[in-house]
Parts: C-alpha cells; sequence; structure tokens
C-alpha cells in the first residue's frame, strides 16, 4: 500500500482544492447550489480519488483511480471555463489554477503511463 500523502500528485491536487474553495467562495451567492457546488466536489474528487487508489492492492486498480482523477481535472477544468465565460471572475484570478490543472493533468498521465509500463 502506497502512503497517498508523499505523492507530489496527491499534493498538487489538496492545492487545487483549497484553491478552488478560494475561487468558489466570490463567486455570486446565487451560484452556491450550482456552480459552486459542482466545482467543490469535483476539486475534492482529484486527491480523494488517487488517495482510494493508494489504498488499492494493485498497479491496474490503482490506475483506475488515477483515471478517475483525471475526470474530476478535466470537470473542474470545464467549470473553470464556464466561469470565464460567464465573466463571473476576471481571468487573473483564476491563472493559479489554470497553472495548478495544467501540471495535475501532465503529472497524472505521466504516473498513468509509468504504471502501465511496469505491469
Amino acid at each position: 500500500m502506497r502512503n497517498f500523502r508523499e505523492l507530489l500528485v496527491w499534493q498538487k491536487g489538496m492545492e487545487i482544492a483549497e484553491e478552488a474553495y478560494r475561487i468558489t467562495q466570490r463567486l455570486p451567492k446565487e451560484e452556491r447550489y450550482n456552480l459552486v457546488s459542482q466545482m467543490n466536489r469535483a476539486a475534492v474528487s482529484i486527491p480523494s480519488n488517487i488517495a482510494e487508489g493508494c489504498s488499492r492492492g494493485s498497479d491496474p486498480a490503482f490506475i483506475q483511480f488515477l483515471e478517475y482523477a483525471i475526470g474530476s481535472v478535466f470537470e473542474l477544468d470545464t467549470q473553470l471555463i464556464l466561469i470565464e465565460r460567464l465573466k463571473l471572475m476576471p481571468i487573473e484570478e483564476m491563472k493559479q489554477i489554470r497553472t495548478l490543472i495544467d501540471e495535475e493533468g501532465k503529472m497524472l498521465n505521466g504516473l498513468i503511463s509509468s504504471l502501465r509500463q511496469s505491469t
């Protein structure tokens, strides 16, 4: 069993979740039960799936949860694009999370590729 807390990909996922919560706190109140709720769930799902995958006893099972995490990265990215399109927040205020999301996607893909090569 892997220690998920030591994985850089999990640590970055936690940074994304923190930043997503900061962003959603600044969104209009009328989005609280729609976009805010969706974004927070997607953001928390990234490190949560990585952590859950670490508890699995095989690389193929771990890979499956890493793929779920990538799905959550794409989901959150889509929601951020919507925020930009609706002009709910200035683009400059979202640069940090966009950078984190790009890095996380690359890290997850790299880890998956590495695990697939070793099996």
